[in-house]
C-alpha cells in the first residue's frame, strides 16, 4: 500500500498544495493570495490559520479526508543550520517558526501548517 502525503509548500503570494499517493501525483493547487488579503496581518505567522482553511477547503472539495492521509510534508522555513534531510516537526520547531527567530519568510509556515 502506498502512503498518501500531503505537501504544502507557503510562498510569498501563494501557497502550493498536492497530494500523493506513493510517487503519484493525485491533485496539486496553486491558491494565490492578494496583496490586499495578506496585509491584514501584522505578521507571517499570523496567516496560518488563514493559510490553513484553504488548505483544508481543498482537501474538502476534492474528497480527500484528512484521516486518509498518513503524512504532511511543509516547505523549510528559517530555522538554525542543520544537515539536510527530513526532519520530524515538533513543538520546539513551531515556537521558533512562528517567531521568526532566523527572519521572516513565507517558508516558515510550512513547519507549522504540517503540525
Amino acid at each position: 500500500m502506498a502512503y498518501r502525503v500531503l505537501v504544502i509548500n507557503p510562498g510569498s503570494t501563494s501557497t502550493k498544495i498536492a497530494i500523493y499517493d506513493g510517487e503519484t501525483e493525485v491533485v496539486r493547487m496553486t491558491l494565490r493570495h492578494s496583496e490586499a488579503d495578506l496585509s491584514k496581518f501584522s505578521s507571517i505567522a499570523e496567516q496560518h490559520k488563514y493559510r490553513e482553511t484553504f488548505v483544508l477547503n481543498f482537501l474538502e472539495e476534492n474528497n480527500i479526508p484528512l484521516n486518509s492521509i498518513n503524512a504532511v510534508v511543509g516547505r523549510g522555513g528559517l530555522l538554525n543550520p542543520v544537515s539536510g534531510g527530513t526532519f520530524r516537526v515538533n513543538d520546539a520547531m513551531c515556537e521558533f517558526l512562528k517567531h521568526a527567530k532566523r527572519g521572516e519568510h513565507a517558508s516558515n509556515l510550512g513547519a507549522i501548517m504540517a503540525k
